[in-house]
């Protein structure tokens, strides 16, 4: 529970930020880590997939953070028997 809410502290915090900060991509990762960790895997996935979109249209160069958001897309995909 504490996490969960850590995670929606950081979101809350950064939201307001322009969508290409990483501060808030950052945040979004928090946010999708918590929901997992707190079996909402349907809506971390949702949360990760957004945030690789966003990695995707303003940072597709950054190898490691696209491959990082990957790796939680592919394990809430796993989680979901997909």
């Amino acid at each position: 529970a504490v996490n969960l809410a850590h995670g929606w502290a950081c979101w809350k915090t950064y939201l307001g930020r322009a969508e290409a900060d990483l501060c808030r991509m950052d945040a979004m990762r928090t946010l999708g880590s918590a929901l997992l960790e707190s079996q909402r895997t349907a809506e971390a996935l949702q949360v990760h997939e957004a945030n690789f979109t966003l990695a995707q249209r303003y940072f597709p160069h950054n190898r490691k953070f696209s491959l990082l958001v990957q790796y939680h897309i592919a394990f809430c995909l796993m989680q979901l028997g997909r």
